[in-house]
């Protein structure tokens, strides 16, 4: 028979988390999965440019990777419209921040 205290007993029996000890610990994991912003340089936003108006000009689909801070977000798509006073592009009928592009490529049709 084993006593109470013995090892660790005590904390054995009364195992239990405060509220506010686990907001700590998700919001403490939820920052160890945040991504960082890419900055792209020059001859990348050229090829995203020619990228993007090849979509909108021959109506090809493109894959466009997008900035977010958790998870990998990519559009997948034909580009609609262009919008550069507002900074931003629809792909099928959706519209997107053009300052949130990290990539983009031709689709294999």
């Amino acid at each position: 028979m084993r006593k109470k205290l013995e090892g660790n007993g005590l904390w054995e029996s009364s195992r239990m988390m405060l509220p506010e000890h686990k907001a700590a610990i998700n919001a403490y994991s939820e920052s160890l999965r945040r991504r960082v912003r890419i900055e792209l340089d020059e001859q990348e936003w050229e090829q995203v440019s020619r990228v993007v108006s090849e979509s909108l000009l021959r109506r090809q689909p493109i894959s466009v990777r997008l900035f977010h801070p958790v998870e990998l977000l990519t559009v997948i798509g034909i580009v609609d419209r262009v919008d550069e006073l507002k900074g931003r592009f629809m792909v099928d009928g959706e519209w997107f921040p053009i300052g949130d592009i990290e990539g983009a490529a031709l689709e294999a049709e």
